[in-house]
C-alpha cells in the first residue's frame, strides 16, 4: 500500500513530529539538544521556515512551523537529520540512522486549533511526568510564550500575538490557557492527525482547504 503523500503547503501552520527509531533516545544531554536547536534555527533561516513553537523530549521532537515554500519543511528536516545525526554518531561512536525515516506532519487550522496544538506541544513534559509546571522545562517554547523569554529562533504566530496588545497581557492570557485542562479526545485528535498526516481542523476548514489546494483533506 503506497504511503500517504506528505503535504506541507506554504503559509499554513504545520505540526511536525520527529522520533528516534523504535523510540530510542536521540538526546542524551543538554548539549545534544542545544546542538539540534542551533541547526534548527540555522535551517529555518536557510529554507524560509517560521518556527512558531517546539518541545525537545529525550526521544522525539514536536515543532509547530509555518513554511514559506511547499518543500521547505522537508528540506529543513533533511538538513537537520543530516547534520545532527552525523554529529551524534561521532560524539557517541555509533553508526546508522537515529531518526525514523519519515517525520510525521499535519496541517493545522490557524484559529483555536493552532493554540490547542501549541498547548499540546508545550505540555508534553507535564504529561510525561518530567515536570509539574511547563515553565520548569527548559527545552520548549513555553519559555517565550508563557514566561516572556526572548528566543531568537521563535517567530510568534499572529494568533498568539492577538492574545493581547502588550507582552504582559499576552503572557497572562497564555498562562491562563495553559492552565486549562486539555480534553483527552482533543489530545487523541492531535496525535491521530499528526501520525496519519491528516488536517487538524474543522470539517468546514478541511473542505475549504481541499477547494483551495485541490489536495485531499480527510
Amino acid at each position: 500500500m503506497p504511503r500517504r503523500r506528505r503535504f506541507c503547503p506554504a503559509g499554513f501552520p504545520i505540526h511536525v513530529i520527529q522520533r528516534g527509531i523504535n523510540r530510542q533516545i536521540c538526546f542524551t544531554c543538554d548539549a545534544d539538544i542545544a546542538a539540534y536547536a542551533n541547526w534548527l534555527s540555522e535551517g529555518a533561516d536557510k529554507f524560509d521556515v517560521q518556527i512558531n513553537g517546539w518541545v525537545f523530549m529525550t526521544n522525539h521532537v514536536h515543532l509547530l512551523v509555518t513554511p514559506q515554500h511547499k518543500e521547505a519543511v522537508s528540506n529543513l528536516m533533511q538538513f537537520l537529520g543530516r547534520l545532527y545525526v552525523k554529529s551524534f554518531n561521532y560524539r557517541y561512536a555509533r553508526t546508522g540512522s537515529l531518526f525514523e525515516d519519515r517525520f510525521k506532519s499535519s496541517v493545522v487550522q490557524d484559529d483555536a486549533y493552532l493554540l490547542t496544538c501549541l498547548r499540546y506541544i508545550e505540555l508534553n513534559p507535564v504529561r510525561a511526568g518530567m515536570v509539574v509546571d511547563p515553565g520548569d522545562y527548559r527545552w520548549s517554547s513555553y519559555a517565550a510564550h508563557g514566561l516572556g523569554r526572548n528566543i531568537s529562533m521563535l517567530t510568534p504566530h499572529p494568533l498568539y500575538l492577538s492574545l493581547g496588545e502588550s507582552q504582559s497581557a499576552r503572557l497572562i492570557k497564555y498562562r491562563g490557557l495553559i492552565g486549562e485542562t486539555l480534553d483527552s479526545d482533543i489530545i487523541a485528535k492531535v496525535r491521530h492527525c499528526a501520525n496519519k498526516g491528516l488536517i487538524l481542523g474543522s470539517e468546514k476548514f478541511r473542505q475549504q482547504f481541499k477547494e483551495i489546494t485541490g489536495d485531499r483533506a480527510e
